[in-house]
């Protein structure tokens, strides 16, 4: 990995990303004749959504089977909407992970809110997740009731981290969501307890959502695990070796974008090299100085962490060029928003 470590005030016009984490693209075109597709076979859109650091991330990466978003204990890791892809004999389930919809501080903030609640009218299904481990508080509430005016979505609850609680926690939480949805408005269609670490009722969660999809072709060719380009999961994988270690409010200063990203030329079929050239940027020097550590030996360590993940996810050697770098503000600066992808 590169060493060098690099400032700037404000991105060039050079620095621009373009990709665009609004709303849901349009469905692929159907992979294949309706007269192919078996009698019943379903196909559509699901969404968690929930607070910040209740399992959406981790339970979207147990049923596609394979980590495709990143998770992290600081609050909204989750900056992108992110599509895992779930194959099964009688339809194809596409699963959209957005950030937790929470009070703004920033502008960032204000857009993550409005890219969770434009999602919710975009798919076929919302599923609310609420931690076991904790009880249903104000932050719970307020989501429901938004939630509550998007009328033509199907709701159901999903009862998170199983896995943390007792049987008897467990059955109090699921009268809580009960209750929550009589005081909403909200009619669930299903409340599932589930535990993404321990697998648990996963596998029916799936089933339960494919059920509640509309008859249709696949969305997506057989083995694809997600639509989101190579580039961004390999920033997102740099953002979570970021976040790894950091506390205050630096988990929130952190973004990362791959400038360029292709394999090695000249380098033979069997051995092939991807080539990775990425910025990671922080807000103020003082986060650029941590972002490093001494002599590089914070980064170097983000490096070889992101590296790992990279290689894993996309079964090829990986060099990664790292470069820290200074955006001011950008958390608050629409054109800076904008050039990291926002």
């Amino acid at each position: 990995m590169n060493d060098e470590y690099d400032e700037v005030d404000e991105l060039d016009d050079e620095d621009e990303f373009d990709e665009d984490l609004g709303a849901l693209p349009p469905p692929a075109a159907p992979v294949f004749g309706l007269g192919d597709v078996p009698e019943g076979y379903r196909s559509g859109f699901a969404c968690f959504v929930g607070r910040p650091n209740v399992g959406k991330s981790t339970l979207t990466n147990a049923i596609v089977g394979q980590k495709i978003v990143i998770t992290s204990d600081k609050p909204q890791t989750t900056r992108t909407v992110v599509r895992g892809i779930v194959h099964r004999p009688d339809g194809q389930l596409v699963l959209v992970d957005t950030p937790g919809l929470h009070r703004p501080r920033t502008l960032l903030g204000e857009r993550l809110n409005d890219l969770v609640r434009t999602t919710w009218s975009e798919v076929d299904v919302v599923a609310v997740c609420f931690p076991s481990d904790e009880k249903i508080g104000p932050g719970d509430k307020f989501l429901v009731t938004e939630l509550a005016k998007v009328r033509k979505t199907t709701k159901i609850a999903v009862a998170t981290k199983t896995d943390l609680a007792t049987p008897d926690r467990i059955a109090e939480h699921l009268l809580d969501i009960a209750e929550l949805g009589r005081e909403t408005g909200t009619d669930w269609a299903e409340i599932v307890p589930v535990s993404s670490v321990g697998g648990d009722q996963v596998d029916l969660l799936a089933e339960l959502l494919v059920g509640l999809m509309p008859e249709g072709p696949p969305l997506y060719p057989d083995g694809d695990l997600t639509d989101a380009p190579e580039e961004i999961l390999a920033a997102e994988l740099i953002r979570e070796a970021a976040l790894d270690g950091v506390r205050d409010e630096l988990p929130h200063s952190i973004a990362v974008v791959v400038e360029e990203m292709g394999l090695r030329e000249g380098r033979p079929d069997d051995k092939p090299l991807l080539d990775i050239h990425a910025n990671l940027y922080v807000e103020r020097d003082s986060q650029k100085g941590i972002m490093i550590g001494k002599k590089g030996a914070r980064l170097r360590q983000v490096g070889t962490t992101a590296r790992q993940q990279i290689e894993a996810l996309l079964g090829t050697p990986v060099y990664l060029d790292l470069h820290v770098k200074i955006a001011k503000d950008w958390q608050r600066d629409p054109r800076q928003l904008r050039k990291l992808g926002f």
